[in-house]
């Protein structure tokens, strides 16, 4: 049970800093990879799966 609930949070963490990262970045950055803000909490969700 522990390891489950362990392994949830340092996933929740990883999607936190990832949505945190993209979203600090300007829109001309997003843009220049190819990003668009409404996509930013699919993209951190993908990330940690």
């Amino acid at each position: 049970m522990w390891t489950t609930l362990k392994a949830r949070y340092a996933r929740w963490q990883r999607y936190q800093r990832t949505l945190h990262e993209l979203e600090s970045l300007s829109s001309r950055d997003l843009a220049d990879i190819g990003i668009a803000r409404v996509d930013i909490p699919r993209l951190a969700r993908e990330s940690v799966l």
